[in-house]
């Protein structure tokens, strides 16, 4: 009743929206965290009059007008008012409302007319289209009320975080339509579902701020305060995030400070200038992606972005941000040739602005929303990414962990004979595991592009790839470190992804899909029930590998504990096709080791090798260890067990 309830929204009062000397002057000094309340397009009233108020910052326009479905698109009708020195314009126009298009016709000192979009607009037109649209979504009535009160008293590095990444476009579609795009409300039933039945608790959302090319993922942003119409409007969306908390699942969202593209009708030289971009291409300018840089030491910038996050974690109750290309900002060079950028004022190729406005960015959002997540998307060895800012850290919540990511994917896809000359690729990201808050991520980016699905990267015959990822993840769901999976790649998607078709739910017909699928449900089961498995990820006392050394045979074995030392886990991989007879593991206590999954069970596809049920330590030495057990390890086999 209460997602029912949540669905409908009252028009509340208008009230007379302008904007003061205060606001221009917060906005001048970067600090108006809630200016997108107050430029954009809002419902108002003047003089009892009822309309829409529009504001536009365009400091280097000779005039602005509006422009609009409620003028005929007349580009003599609205002319905007310039206040103060800051280049805001401003114009109330009575009897606009809800669902009115509209775009800000912006003429040049040179003569040029420019049409653009409104940077804070939160409705669009649904591409092609690229006009935006009035709206107002301050109705919604929220029942999340206990799922945001808990989230606030939450340490995520002591949770089970376990993301799945999900793009609605290209989750499910109605067959036979085009495009076929669910709704918001549409995925929002099917998606709490499947979640709940795989132990999901986060989805991270591709692609939610509007964008006009199917094709870049939502990773070319021009709409960064409207969701996308995509899927339906800005109460839908909220629809969503609601029905999510109310069922205990966390919603992350991709988000876009690195840049944005040069579509005509979106920020790119917006009054003519370089308004939100970097006057200087070699600043500016992205070669390879053919993309502008946000100009990050300008204040009114940095408040457009700041302001853009606080705006979706407290209008929208998002749980996290998931920063996308944060080494593009950092690095002045990244991406660039010799001649293609400038060296900072001490001469090296450190961002000191980019720095700075993630210092501000996650010091913000830290302080006024402690329960939310900023996760950084990270690929370098660039130190304290998730370091404390009074420490000289950046301040992120978590990191991706990208170097456990190349190296998991690189040994995997080997031939099991070349395995053992890369052992090492295995044990190499616990030697750093306590310097970041790591997030282990198998994202989009590792299934598109000729690098295959994540089955598809194992070697063999078919039975073997599956047998292959089984062990793969369970070494992943094993490590330390929160996890993220992309879609489709539960149940083996054997295609690589694409964003114009749906996933391949048939393969859930076919028996080594349905085992995966299976299995990695399992997997999360045991992930969430077992605080030995996700409670101490930061620092050695939540792991040990027991066997770490065995480059011969290309086995691995270690274990996870937690605080209370109680249910701790073990687990031991077998990344060879070959059966290891009287397989012995040094084991810490003198304990009975009861077995929770065997990866080679027939249920999930395996072959149905059985390993006993409960194994008993005896005081033989192993590993360094004077306890061991000793069972026969399977091919290609990852065995779990609770002590």
């Amino acid at each position: 009743m209460a997602e029912k309830k949540a669905k409908k929204a009252t028009m509340p009062a208008r009230e007379t929206v302008f904007i003061s000397e205060d606001d221009q002057y917060l906005f001048a000094q970067g600090s108006h965290y809630d200016i997108y309340k107050k430029l954009g397009a809002h419902l108002s009233v003047e003089n009892g009059v009822e309309g829409t108020f529009f504001a536009v910052w365009a400091p280097n326009a000779a005039c602005v007008n509006v422009v609009g479905s409620f003028n005929g698109w007349n580009e003599d009708a609205h002319y905007m008012n310039k206040i103060g020195p800051g280049g805001i314009y401003t114009l109330f126009i009575p009897e606009v409302g809800m669902g009115a298009m509209y775009k800000f016709l912006i003429r040049t000192p040179d003569g040029r007319k420019l049409y653009k979009a409104d940077p804070y607009a939160n409705y669009a037109e649904m591409r092609p289209g690229t006009a935006s649209i009035v709206t107002d979504f301050s109705g919604f009535k929220w029942t999340d009320s206990a799922w945001m009160k808990e989230r606030d008293t939450k340490d995520m590095n002591k949770e089970p975080m376990a993301v799945y990444e999900c793009h609605i476009g290209s989750w499910m579609k109605h067959l036979g339509q085009v495009p076929g795009f669910y709704n918001y409300r549409e995925f929002a039933d099917r998606i709490v579902e499947y979640c709940k039945e795989m132990k999901y608790t986060h989805i991270e959302l591709m692609g939610i701020a509007e964008h006009p090319f199917d094709g870049s993922w939502g990773y070319q942003v021009t709409g960064y305060y409207a969701p996308t119409s995509r899927y339906g409007t800005p109460e839908d969306f909220m629809y969503l995030v609601n029905v999510l908390h109310k069922n205990k699942i966390g919603v992350i969202l991709d988000w876009v400070p690195a840049h944005f593209p040069r579509d005509a009708h979106g920020l790119a030289e917006f009054d003519g200038t370089c308004v939100y971009e970097h006057p200087d291409p070699r600043l500016g300018e992205h070669p390879d992606w053919g993309t502008k840089i946000f100009n990050y030491g300008k204040t009114e910038v940095k408040n457009f972005l700041i302001a853009n996050a606080l705006f979706w974690i407290k209008e929208f109750h998002i749980d996290g941000l998931r920063v996308d290309a944060v080494a593009s900002m950092l690095y002045l060079d990244y991406g660039k040739k010799d001649g293609q950028w400038v060296a900072n004022k001490y001469g090296d190729n450190k961002n000191l602005e980019a720095i700075e406005f993630f210092k501000h960015f996650n010091s913000v959002i830290r302080g006024t929303y402690p329960g939310v997540m900023t996760i950084a998307e990270e690929s370098t060895a660039w130190p304290m990414v998730t370091g404390k800012v009074e420490e000289g850290g950046l301040g992120f919540t978590f990191k991706w962990n990208m170097g456990w990511m190349h190296d998991f994917c690189e040994y995997m896809k080997l031939d099991p004979l070349y395995r053992k000359g890369n052992h090492y690729a295995m044990t190499f990201a616990m030697s750093y595991n306590s310097s970041e808050n790591y997030i282990l991520p198998l994202s989009h980016d590792e299934v598109v592009h000729l690098k295959c699905s994540m089955v598809n990267k194992m070697p063999g015959y078919q039975i073997d790839k599956y047998a292959n990822l089984r062990v793969g993840y369970t070494y992943m769901f094993g490590h330390a470190g929160k996890k993220l999976l992309f879609m489709g790649q539960d149940f083996a998607q054997e295609r690589e992804w694409s964003e114009e078709r749906e996933l391949d739910w048939n393969l859930l017909g076919e028996d080594l899909n349905k085992g995966m699928h299976e299995y990695v449900k399992e997997l999360l089961n045991i992930y969430r029930k077992y605080p030995s498995m996700y409670e101490e990820d930061n620092n050695w006392g939540g792991f040990e590998w027991l066997n770490a050394d065995d480059t011969e045979q290309s086995t691995y074995s270690f274990y996870r504990r937690c605080s209370s030392g109680k249910n701790n886990i073990l687990v031991v991989l077998n990344m060879t096709p070959i059966m290891r007879e009287g397989y012995r593991v040094g084991v810490p206590k003198k304990k009975k080791y009861k077995l929770l999954l065997n990866s080679d069970d027939k249920k999930f596809g395996g072959n149905g090798h059985e390993i006993p049920a409960e194994i008993a330590a005896k005081a033989v030495e192993a590993n360094y260890k004077d306890y061991s057990i000793e069972f026969d390890l399977p091919p290609y086999t990852a065995a779990v067990f609770i002590f």
